[in-house]
């Protein structure tokens, strides 16, 4: 696939309740969560690539920002918000969670590179994040994009579209709910 036709899709939309702060506005390693998450997908491959915010308001550099009023329902309506704001050249979008610092644009460049429509991040076996969707899947993906769910259903709906990549070699999917989860993440 071209990677040209590849757009980046961040959902950063989180009020990080057990946080205590957006999750967008986090620091790790002397950094933003967003501007990291942004980075990981241009570094992997993709452009535009869009940020889908909510319960804060930031300006990121190198990305298109939309806002998802309904950010507080959870992340299938970011997902969907974010869907539909991508470019119509975009054939492909990489989708990836705000808090996960740990995950390389390795990650990306290997669902880019596997040639799928459908293509998940596994580490240690287990289906994480980013993931990879195909242009014809977005309008289903949205329909079953609703609470606190984005892609999964749409997966577990159609397990024959699904490709796997291993991506153990391109980072740790841990997330950052918590302060201690913060903490421990620093310390790796």
């Amino acid at each position: 696939m071209r990677t040209s036709a590849v757009a980046g899709l961040l959902l950063a939309a989180g009020q990080g309740s057990r946080l205590g702060t957006p999750k967008a506005l986090l620091e790790f390693e002397g950094e933003r969560l967003v501007d990291r998450g942004v980075r990981l997908l241009e570094e992997g491959g993709c452009h535009p690539v869009v940020v889908v915010l909510g319960a804060a308001t930031v300006q990121v550099r190198g990305a298109v920002t939309v806002r998802n009023p309904a950010w507080a329902t959870g992340m299938g309506s970011s997902l969907r918000v974010g869907l539909g704001a991508l470019p119509g050249e975009a054939e492909y979008v990489v989708v990836a969670l705000v808090d996960q610092p740990l995950i390389g644009p390795g990650a990306v460049r290997a669902l880019i590179g596997s040639g799928a429509g459908l293509a998940v991040a596994t580490y240690g076996g287990r289906r994480r994040n980013p993931v990879l969707i195909a242009r014809r899947h977005f309008a289903e993906v949205a329909e079953l994009a609703v609470g606190d769910v984005g892609a999964r259903p749409f997966m577990k709906a159609h397990p024959e579209l699904v490709t796997e990549v291993p991506c153990d070699e391109h980072g740790d999917p841990a997330d950052i709910d918590t302060p201690e989860d913060l903490l421990r993440l620093e310390a790796q």
